[in-house]
């Protein structure tokens, strides 16, 4: 066979393939609810007008309607937008919507163990048995609340030590886990540091799970690695296994993930935020020293008298957009919702910056207004809409915690400090300005000012 007939066949090949793949695609989308045309193999991954969704969801949702479909290569990926679509799919159909597709970096790293399992029974049993162990721990209650207060007490000294009043903070948003394809499993690039970094926690964490056994008493368990074991040991006869040493060790590094890494984001997001507008940050500094005052730290018991600044915690969650949808959900089963048919273990985005921009439940979504949370007396008030923690049967399990560590963190620096912007960013758009920090595409550079003893 000559080289030119070879070549030929194998272009003849290749565009075969090519073919089938289109037609597999075409096949597919006529079955699912309407989108922008994907590339062939790449979908809409390389294709701006389309991801990444914190920027495009809007045009989307307006030119094909709040449920639409984008392609993750050759993986369609059914989006959600807007409070009464995303309301409808994870209250009023949470079971449909309750499944949790395979995330491959994700797990890579878990190897499917731990309370985020795709494994339903175990996902469910693992989840179950953590916020019970948690709740006995205090999570919620005020012992929590008092070693929150000394955390926040830690890094007001922290601070306190730069030398001069003026001296700058540089806050690093942590890494987030990623929707990535499995083809990042063959690339170079940042993610494989991250993924080396993971792996040297979970060793840290299984050193930490040896020394729990030799020195656990049961009678006494002095922490969730404790009841783990002692959960462990009462379930060994079972076959399904499902409290094994690497279910505690990825329990555990998911609870530190989602303890730290999420809650200091926000805060650090929070500090550019007041940063920015400095007339919100002074009045909640007023409704501290009025509650607080100077000598004492805040609590939790102040949170009912502080009105104003529980106020502009929500609003600055409701506000704080992501670059990633980083937990998805699955169908269960073959669910017609809203005129469209969505075929089992399909991967779904419920977009929920389009939740909290949606024009017909805030007042004004598109501005930092913390009237979004006031009543006409001035009292905190809740909002069906804020979905900041999800929502359904996967809201996240560690609200309660979050929610302390949020207020306590806050309300304490502002009580030390004043935050001011460097001045280099004072006229940067703020949500391009916390895109760049996050990417670390620039250093996030204020000022924390010493606040007099006595105001």
């Amino acid at each position: 066979m000559d080289g030119g007939l070879a070549g030929l066949l194998i272009t003849l090949f290749l565009l075969s393939i090519l073919w089938f793949l289109i037609w597999r695609i075409d096949r597919k989308r006529s079955q699912l609810p309407p989108g922008p045309a994907p590339w062939p193999i790449l979908g809409n991954l390389w294709q701006k007008d389309v991801l990444p969704l914190y920027r495009t969801y809007d045009k989307l949702s307006r030119t094909y309607g709040p449920i639409f479909t984008i392609w993750l290569g050759l993986k369609p990926v059914v989006v959600l937008c807007g409070y009464e679509v995303v309301k409808d799919a994870l209250l009023g159909h949470s079971e449909e919507f309750g499944g949790r597709p395979e995330i491959p970096l994700a797990m890579q790293l878990s190897k499917d163990y731990g309370f985020i399992s795709n494994n339903e029974k175990k996902w469910r049993e693992l989840r179950r048995f953590t916020l019970s162990t948690l709740r006995d721990f205090g999570m919620g209650k005020n012992s929590m609340s008092q070693r929150v207060q000394k955390e926040a007490q830690h890094l007001v000294e922290l601070l306190t030590k730069l030398k001069g009043d003026m001296g700058p903070v540089h806050p690093r948003p942590q890494g987030r886990s990623t929707t990535f394809p499995n083809i990042m499993h063959h690339l170079p690039g940042p993610h494989r540091k991250a993924l080396a970094e993971c792996e040297k926690l979970k060793d840290y964490i299984r050193q930490k799970v040896e020394i729990h056994k030799l020195t656990l008493d049961p009678s006494c368990p002095r922490d969730y690695i404790d009841c783990f074991l002692m959960k462990a040991e009462k379930e060994k006869s079972s076959p399904e296994n499902m409290y094994s040493n690497e279910d505690l060790v990825m329990s555990v590094f998911n609870l530190f993930g989602a303890g730290t890494v999420t809650t200091s984001n926000s805060l650090v997001f929070f500090l550019l935020i007041l940063a920015k507008y400095p007339h919100i940050q002074a009045k909640v500094q007023e409704e501290i020293d009025a509650v607080v005052g100077t000598g004492r730290a805040p609590s939790m018991e102040d949170k009912l008298k502080m009105p104003y600044t529980n106020a502009v915690i929500h609003e600055l969650q409701r506000f704080h957009k992501t670059r990633v949808e980083n937990f998805p959900r699955m169908t269960t089963q073959d669910v017609v919702f809203r005129g469209h048919t969505i075929p089992k273990d399909t991967t779904v985005i419920p977009v929920f910056s389009s939740v909290h921009m949606d024009p017909t439940q805030w007042e004004n979504p598109e501005e930092v207004y913390p009237g979004h949370f006031m009543d006409e007396k001035g009292e905190f008030r809740k909002r069906e809409a804020f979905m900041a923690f999800s929502a359904g049967k996967r809201m996240c399990p560690g609200e309660a915690l979050a929610r302390i560590e949020l207020f306590l963190f806050l309300t304490t620096l502002l009580q030390s400090f004043t935050f001011q912007l460097a001045v280099t960013y004072e006229e940067m758009d703020l949500f391009s300005l916390w895109i760049e920090i996050e990417r670390r595409a620039i250093p996030g550079t204020f000022f924390a000012i010493r606040r007099p003893a006595s105001s």
